[in-house]
This record gives C-alpha cells, sequence and structure tokens, in this order.
C-alpha cells in the first residue's frame, strides 16, 4: 500500500507540474500574440484628415478669380464615370470662369480625405482621352502659388471635338506634389510608412487658345489668384499653402 501511495503521489506532481508548464506555456503565447496584435495596429496607417461636406468644400472656393467671374458649372471635360466615382470624388467642383478681356477658364478640382493606394484622384491624363481628345505630351511647369511660392505642376494640350485645350494642373498627396503616377504612389506609400493614410486633391484650369505660348499667362495668373483668393482652409486643400 505504501509503495503504490507513493508512486501516485509521484505521478499526480508530474501531472500537476505538466499543467503548470502548458498553462504558463499558453500564457506566454497569449502575450506574445497580443503584443504582435498591437504592434501590428500601431503601425496601421491611420486617416487623420477628416471628410470635407461637398457644401463646405464648394464654399471654399471664390466665385470671384481676379477678373474671372463663376459663370456656369457646364462645359468642363469630367473623369470617367466608373464604379468607385462616389468614393473618389466625395469632394468635386467644375466650374467656368469668364472675364471681360481674358479668355474663358474652365476649372475643375477634386478632393479626397483618403488616399489609400487604391482610391486615388484621376489625372486628367485618363479623362480627356477618355472624352475623345489627343494629347501632347504631358510637361513638368512650375508655377507661382501667388503668396510667394512655388508649385510644381503639369501642363499638356488636348485635341478632338473641334477645339484645342490647353490644361494646367496639379496633384497634392499629403505634402507632395507628384508629376507621375509612379510618384503619387510613391508619395502613399511614403506617408503610409509614417503611419498616415494622406488626403489628396486634383486642380485643374484650362483654356481655348490656338497654342501653349498664348494659353499659359492667363492659367499662370489664374492658379495665382486663386490661391489669394482662397481662406487659409482652401489653401491648405488645394495647394497646401499653411498660411
Amino acid at each position: 500500500m505504501t509503495a503504490e501511495t507513493s508512486g501516485t503521489g509521484d505521478l499526480s506532481r508530474v501531472e500537476t507540474g505538466q499543467k503548470t508548464l502548458v498553462n504558463r506555456r499558453h500564457l506566454v503565447m497569449g502575450g506574445a500574440f497580443c503584443l504582435a496584435a498591437g504592434l501590428a495596429y500601431a503601425r496601421t496607417p491611420q486617416v487623420i484628415f477628416p471628410v470635407v461636406e461637398k457644401t463646405d468644400f464648394e464654399k471654399l472656393i471664390p466665385e470671384t478669380i481676379g477678373p474671372w467671374q463663376f459663370e456656369t458649372s457646364s462645359g468642363v471635360v469630367l473623369p470617367p464615370p466608373d464604379a468607385l466615382s462616389d468614393r473618389l470624388y466625395d469632394n468635386l467642383v467644375t466650374r467656368v470662369y469668364s472675364a471681360p478681356e481674358d479668355p474663358p477658364i474652365m476649372f475643375l478640382t477634386a478632393y479626397s480625405n483618403t488616399q489609400d493606394g487604391v482610391l486615388q484622384v484621376h489625372r486628367p491624363e485618363i479623362c480627356y482621352p477618355a472624352g475623345g481628345y489627343e494629347l501632347t505630351p504631358t510637361r513638368p511647369v512650375t508655377i507661382e502659388d501667388g503668396l510667394g511660392s512655388k508649385i510644381q505642376a503639369n501642363m499638356f494640350t488636348a485635341k478632338g471635338r473641334g477645339r484645342t485645350e490647353h490644361v494646367l494642373y496639379w496633384t497634392r498627396i499629403g505634402n507632395e506634389f507628384p508629376l507621375a503616377w509612379s510618384q503619387q504612389r510613391l508619395a502613399v506609400i511614403r506617408a503610409n510608412l509614417r503611419g498616415i493614410i494622406p488626403d489628396g486633391v486634383l486642380v485643374r484650369a484650362s483654356l481655348i487658345a490656338p497654342t501653349m505660348d498664348e494659353a499659359m499667362p492667363h492659367l499662370s495668373r489664374f492658379a495665382a489668384q486663386l490661391n489669394q483668393g482662397m481662406n487659409k482652409q482652401g489653401r491648405a486643400l488645394l495647394s497646401g499653402i499653411k498660411s
């Protein structure tokens, strides 16, 4: 009886030790999993820019820009419709401005508080060909922002539908002004590595003229006076200007 009792006691101690070891192992593994999950969440890029209501966004764009006055919302080449349009263009403003001694300017701006690499604002090189236009090669250009700094922009000429339209535009992704799709994607990646999902905007102005040399002085002046005429929030959204 004594030997049997002793054997049984040893077995119980072994089983108890194994259970303790298993419980500790589960505890350590659970803690490791929680830590990994916490680190993964901490590294996940977060949306930090608030959604801008449509009516509030429209109010940011002045109806008077230098000598130009808002005339109509029609007559502007639009991005092609697709399944993501409603999300891509939460804030979309299209206007035609006229002036007594300057050619009419067609204006479009589209803003989204989320540029995650999948949802990104379309560049004009997509929407114009979709509308039947042929484009000249896109060229980079530096323009004045009207407040002492410069904006990296693009320009091209679109021919079709019996007219020649000259286009000046820029895109802002977070704090960057990418000039190509590849740069736009890299801007999103760089922001993600900082833990941020950046916002993004497309600003486009165009007019009809025989040559780009004739169009650019008007387009550049319009862009500068646009920034001068907006309030602080409008300048920050469209051109990244903080003052």
